[in-house]
């Protein structure tokens, strides 16, 4: 697939910037992949295209307070996303301006009232643009963030170093039901359950089960090949457990559509799908596993697990676009992105939300 084909004119005022004031207020647009009909909707009406026994797969992440501040030793102003900490005190990290620093040479990490922190050594820059940083400090990498650390939202939503609208974000940008910490971006198709919502939904018969993918900043990375077959994905760390498993093939036994909430949810059950060899009627259980995925799922690729899928509009020229393609159809997604834009839909990860059954 050429990866023109997964361009399109998206007005920058539709890129929402903030998230609407009650969580499940979103809009929902409905496609059948089948039909290719849209239909229209709000997220807390969700229920309706449910039914007694579908099985909601949500990935409980939790997202770390995982971009920060700082400054060169001559007062320049440096801008940093954490990524991971190789050992106590020893981060990979993005940072804006690293162009300027010489390996060996020092910076300050502010914290969120915009005083020096502590100081860190630039030890090295690797080739994929990312630094190594030996901060000088005896606190563990959960006090740090808590004292530096901001919401790591996507560069398209604009936001500076103010802490009250960090004290915002901090809770807008985290699912109701995050609970495993090491994200470094929200899994945002999950943003719109609010607790009652999903209490509701229970009531009804909705069945819940839980994953954990911890989404990485590879996530944001566009495509640059010409054709996406080329295009080398991120890694990034899943697990799902006995019990969710169990959930998941439970649904799957009876006939229950399992659905997908992002994504994210989506590479990890079909990084768990359990192999050919060890499976009958169509391999479509998953196993309790846990490690890396690098699952890139294109046009063309058979989903075993996954029936439905809750996702947000995203980015031209991603990957995750090329999957929801993937599951869609390419011309009903495309079709259903300019319906939403005409429609003047909010998109990306403060946006709303799509159900594709």
């Amino acid at each position: 697939m050429k990866i023109d084909t997964l361009q399109f004119d998206l007005p920058p005022e539709l890129v929402a910037q903030q998230p609407v004031d009650i969580r499940s207020d979103s809009r929902l647009l409905v496609l059948n992949r089948s039909t290719a009909e849209l239909t229209d909707s709000r997220f807390n009406r969700i229920a309706e295209f449910l039914n007694s026994g579908d099985c909601l797969v949500l990935n409980d992440t939790k997202v770390l307070q995982a971009r920060f501040f700082a400054k060169r030793t001559t007062g320049g102003k440096l801008e940093g996303l954490f990524l991971a900490e190789t050992s106590p005190q020893q981060w990979i990290v993005y940072l804006k301006g690293s162009a300027r620093i010489k390996q060996g040479q020092l910076i300050y990490l502010k914290d969120r009232t915009g005083l020096d922190f502590c100081q860190a050594v630039l030890l090295d820059k690797t080739a994929d643009g990312s630094c190594l940083l030996k901060l000088e400090t005896n606190h563990n990498l959960r006090t740090i963030l808590a004292q530096i650390g901001f919401p790591p939202l996507p560069p398209y939503i604009k936001r500076s170093d103010n802490p009250e609208q960090a004290a915002a974000d901090s809770r807008r940008y985290q699912t109701v039901f995050a609970k495993k910490l090491g994200a470094v971006a929200a899994p945002t198709a999950g943003l719109h359950f609010t607790n009652e919502l999903i209490n509701q939904l229970r009531a009804k018969g909705i069945v819940f089960a839980y994953v954990t993918l911890h989404v990485g900043a590879g996530t944001f990375k566009p495509i640059t090949t010409e054709n996406i077959e080329q295009h080398q994905i991120h890694q990034e760390q899943f697990s799902i457990d006995v019990e969710n498993a169990a959930i998941i093939n439970t649904a799957k036994k009876k006939g229950q559509r399992v659905i997908a909430v992002g994504t994210t949810t989506v590479r990890a059950l079909e990084t768990a799908a359990c192999s050919e060899s060890a499976c009958t009627e169509l391999c479509q259980s998953v196993e309790p596993a846990a490690g890396q995925t690098s699952l890139f799922i294109k046009p063309g690729y058979e989903f075993r697990v996954v029936d439905a899928m809750l996702t947000n509009f995203h980015l031209p020229k991603s990957t995750l676009l090329v999957m929801v393609a993937a599951f869609a159809g390419l011309d009903n997604i495309l079709n259903a992105y300019r319906h939403a834009i005409r429609l003047r839909y909010r998109f990306y990860s403060y946006g709303d939300a799509m159900l594709i059954i």
